[in-house]
């Protein structure tokens, strides 16, 4: 990987008109690399609006294969740009089976791999277990032209053990697709708990192993559908961190925003070599991290 990578970042607040969502995108992809971005990371779910806040049935007609129209879309766009592209679609993979899914482009449009979402969170206004299947394809890191990507998805974000796997397996970067927000029902105090602990954890993935963290929120509200709640408020504060959880830069949490950020990728060896974590992993008594608890 190059000593020195910028990377774009495009956090974005959605409208329900694919269209517009799409060529808004596109001209922030586009203003990312004209400032030199090689690599550009989405928001999760970008398409669209944040359509897990209700159960609909109708809803499943908004996912597509892989390959399919999106990623046709945007293999041009990073073929053109000459960038890596970091996406997040709603993958139909066959009639009643669908996934929450990175999509990796290369340099030359192609399709470098893809990441299903692990972890599929079921809560009040994230009802993601109706629309998505867990993943299937493990935590492997994708192999590009710019290095080795451990890309994860938002729920992703709060497993250790997630990030862990894929800094074994050699990613050199961490990246989190993430649609998170607050209610509105929340006092201030706890909303700043969340985006404290939200922020904090992804920090502690960086340090823990020693390597650059991104990630990229959705901003701005979208409401719920079924009116049963206000909605959610998308807070974004997109950021990228160092290999010490340092951060190297961080959106606002009330507009989008497109950031380019210059990540000096050779911290990282420097930084294991200061705080040698994974030399000294005890892998011999960790047996009980297979266990869903040990009573």
């Amino acid at each position: 990987m190059a000593r020195k990578l910028k990377v774009g970042i495009i956090q974005q607040a959605n409208t329900p008109d694919l269209h517009e969502n799409l060529m808004n995108l596109a001209r922030s992809i586009e203003a990312c690399a004209s400032h030199g971005a090689e690599l550009v990371v989405l928001q999760e779910l970008h398409n669209t609006l944040y359509f897990c806040q209700t159960e609909n049935t109708r809803l499943f007609d908004l996912a597509e294969p892989i390959p399919g129209p999106s990623t046709g879309f945007f293999s041009e766009l990073a073929a053109s740009l000459n960038i890596v592209l970091v996406t997040s679609l709603f993958e139909k993979r066959a009639p009643g089976l669908y996934h929450n899914t990175a999509v990796v482009f290369d340099k030359d449009g192609s399709i470098a791999g893809k990441y299903r979402k692990m972890h599929i969170p079921d809560d009040p206004a994230y009802y993601e277990k109706f629309y998505f299947t867990p993943g299937d394809l493990g935590f492997n890191p994708i192999q590009t032209s710019i290095g080795k990507l451990g890309v994860l998805v938002c729920w992703d974000q709060w497993y250790p053990e997630a990030a862990r796997l894929m800094a074994l397996k050699g990613a050199e970067l961490l990246i989190y697709p993430t649609a998170i927000g607050w209610e509105s029902t929340d006092t201030d105090d706890e909303k700043m708990r969340q985006l404290n602990a939200w922020v904090i954890a992804q920090r502690a993935h960086a340090v823990s192993n020693g390597l650059p963290l991104i990630s990229v929120n959705r901003v701005g509200h979208e409401p719920d559908p079924s009116k049963q709640t206000n909605g959610i408020l998308f807070w974004g504060n997109s950021f990228v961190a160092g290999p010490q959880g340092e951060i190297l830069a961080q959106a606002a949490n009330d507009r989008p925003e497109n950031m380019v950020v210059e990540i000096d990728m050779e911290r990282s060896e420097n930084v294991r070599r200061w705080w040698p974590f994974l030399r000294d992993r005890r892998i011999d008594a960790y047996e009980g991290l297979l266990k869903r608890f040990i009573d």
